[in-house]
């Protein structure tokens, strides 16, 4: 990496980055207090009624999955409305014809998405605190999955701020795509306790393999083998990754 890719690298992360914290108020407090409120109606009303679920109180188990939940929504949610914003005020056609390579212009967005979804992440798990207990099986597996999973979502997040042509592109894969596969990706419920057949069609579910791994970091306990989840995760990665080259090599959605 030459030093005029890292400085334009760390100028665009930096430029999403104080991005997200000017309009804090749009990026950080809404999902707090949305998260929040789960964990009041999901934790300790609907909870208390719940009692134990995979060996430890309701609470205590949704806790990784609300805090996964978060991360997703706020890496896919940030880079869509940030690159989507730069193609609707034309100041993408001045980086793609910069000397910027195409895998900086990536990276430092993927960057500003990681960046939020990880410091989401923390808040929710902070608020979590005055809710349960937390307890670390392995720190190693909770950081390295949520990292993997912001930027699986930052990536997945990339194309579709490419490939959208109008606002109302950028709202429908969240409103249709992530928020069922989100719900349904064992972040309220151990798949266990549905019938074969659900649990069958509950493995094609992407979502479940990062709930779970990242579960399995805090509590030791998961729905899925663990290095089928690492290589599902690292798959995505690879294959969104190059995708969103392709998307920029080509200029397919961003030039006019």
């Amino acid at each position: 990496m030459n030093s005029v890719a890292l400085t334009a690298l760390f100028t665009l992360g930096r430029k999403e980055v104080v991005r997200i914290l000017r309009i804090w108020s749009q990026t950080i407090l809404p999902p707090a207090i949305t998260m929040t409120l789960y964990f009041v109606i999901f934790g300790n009303l609907i909870g208390k009624r719940i009692g134990e679920m995979g060996g430890f109180d309701y609470m205590t188990f949704i806790v990784p999955g609300l805090v996964m939940m978060s991360v997703i929504t706020n890496s896919y949610g940030n880079i869509v409305s940030s690159f989507f914003g730069a193609k609707f005020s034309k100041h993408v056609e001045e980086m793609l014809v910069s000397p910027m390579p195409n895998w900086v212009i990536l990276f430092g967005h993927v960057l500003g998405a990681l960046s939020r979804g990880l410091l989401v992440g923390g808040i929710v798990t902070l608020i979590s605190l005055f809710f349960t207990e937390i307890q670390i099986h392995n720190i190693w597996i909770v950081l390295s999955t949520v990292v993997l999973t912001s930027v699986v979502f930052a990536l997945a997040g990339f194309v579709n701020a490419c490939l959208a042509t109008k606002f109302d592109d950028i709202a429908i894969i969240p409103a249709f795509v992530l928020t069922p596969l989100t719900y349904l990706g064992g972040v309220f419920y151990s798949i266990s306790l549905l019938p074969d057949i659900w649990q069958t069609i509950s493995k094609f579910n992407p979502v479940l393999y990062m709930v779970n791994a990242f579960r399995y970091g805090f509590l030791g306990v998961s729905d899925v083998d663990i290095y089928t989840a690492y290589a599902i995760i690292l798959t995505f990665v690879v294959l969104l990754t190059a995708l969103c080259l392709h998307l920029l090599n080509k200029g397919i959605g961003l030039r006019s």
